[in-house]
């Protein structure tokens, strides 16, 4: 008897096995993760992979998942949400994958939170910010970064006890993002009594922005804000550069703002530049700086909070799996709702509260390129270097 009841535990572990695809070869838990890897998005989803195999091969190095060693495999979605939505059903319906996470880009994660959804596996979005995302009562989907409306909290309480603006300009890319991020701003000025001057969209891989930029000159807002990706985050600076435009503040809404691409591209009109951030490597929770000195010493520059956002995720993964009664996606799902953890990006709980549901909510940080680096400014108890304020006009620099 004995013997027949190993021989039932070892078949129905191997059907288990089978049955969910989540693990593809004995002792391997194969994971994929959509992401963009070509296209112009491609530098954000080159940090999150490395972040992820990062992470990987620590915890490969102390015993893997449930002892199981973690494989990677990244999906390119080139940014397209029909891709990643396809990468995303052929995950959950020919892999039997029970648990999602990645892609980049908040219209990706919109189109694979809904494939999530309505085949109820679990989806855990890493870096797409659009409020919607969770605010469409999907009990499989949590996000691990807050929302665009939570994005410049950090960046608002600067401006106001800082800079103290009565006239804005907002600038932003017409993605699901740029249109949120400037949204929220302009509901924020509102209410802290700024004046929107502008508020102009541009089209995606848009090159010239000249013509937006004469009015805002005229115009001569306090604070100039862009809701930009890396490419768009450089040029808008160069030409406002160019043009001489003067402000109070240049500011960001994260994204092409906060990563070591912008400094490189925009070179020293990133000079004073100040953007929001879920992150910097100069942040005191446990594990962030071996993160980000470990990701600087095998890629030679600091991760943005992007990078943070993606390693972390694949610990919430872990723990979430290891806490499961199972692998099944409905055990997976109830062990992510009850996920409470400290990770190198931060707290990590998913929350039901102010329109949102299984959102994680946390402070925000604000950067200042001083020096030609990214320094954290705001909150002052997280600052790494003094705040540069007020800037110099392009007149009065080198």
């Amino acid at each position: 008897m004995k013997g027949l009841s190993v021989m039932m535990y070892m078949v129905s572990l191997i059907f288990g096995l089978v049955f969910t695809g989540f693990a593809h070869a004995a002792g391997t838990l194969e994971l994929g993760i959509p992401l963009p890897l070509t296209g112009d998005q491609a530098k954000f989803g080159e940090m999150e992979m490395r972040a992820y195999q990062i992470a990987m091969t620590e915890i490969n190095a102390k015993g893997g998942i449930k002892g199981m060693t973690v494989s990677l495999n990244f999906e390119d979605g080139q940014g397209k949400p029909d891709l990643s939505r396809a990468i995303a059903e052929k995950l959950i319906d020919v892999n039997k994958q029970p648990i999602i996470f990645g892609d980049y880009s908040s219209s990706c994660s919109k189109a694979i939170a809904a494939v999530a959804n309505e085949r109820k596996v679990p989806y855990l979005v890493v870096t797409g910010a659009d409020d919607a995302i969770t605010q469409q009562n999907y009990e499989y989907v949590f996000r691990i970064n807050p929302s665009n409306a939570y994005y410049a909290s950090g960046l608002g309480s600067f401006l106001v006890q800082v800079v103290k603006p009565t006239s804005i300009a907002i600038l932003y890319e017409s993605s699901d993002f740029g249109t949120s991020g400037a949204d929220e701003m302009e509901k924020y000025a509102a209410k802290v009594g700024m004046k929107v001057l502008v508020k102009e969209k541009y089209a995606k891989g848009a090159v010239d922005f000249k013509p937006v930029l004469a009015k805002v000159k005229e115009l001569k807002p306090d604070v100039i804000y862009m809701v930009s990706y890396v490419m768009d985050a450089s040029l808008l600076m160069n030409q406002i550069k160019e043009l001489r435009i003067d402000a109070k503040i240049f500011a960001g809404g994260a994204a092409g703002f906060a990563i070591p691409e912008f400094l490189q591209n925009a070179k020293d009109a990133a000079e004073y530049v100040v953007t929001a951030t879920l992150w910097s490597p100069q942040v005191t929770y446990p594990g962030a700086r071996e993160f980000a000195e470990k990701y600087k010493t095998q890629f030679g520059e600091y991760p943005s909070y992007h990078g943070a956002e993606a390693y972390s995720t694949l610990y919430v993964i872990k723990d979430v799996i290891e806490r499961a009664e199972s692998m099944d996606a409905a055990a997976l799902q109830k062990s992510m709702k009850a996920t409470k953890m400290m990770t190198a990006f931060g707290p990590v709980q998913f929350e039901n509260k102010n329109g949102y549901q299984n959102q994680n909510f946390m402070d925000t940080l604000v950067l200042q390129v001083i020096n030609g680096k990214h320094e954290t400014i705001w909150p002052l108890n997280s600052a790494s270097a003094k705040y540069v304020y007020p800037i110099p006009t392009w007149r009065e620099r080198r």
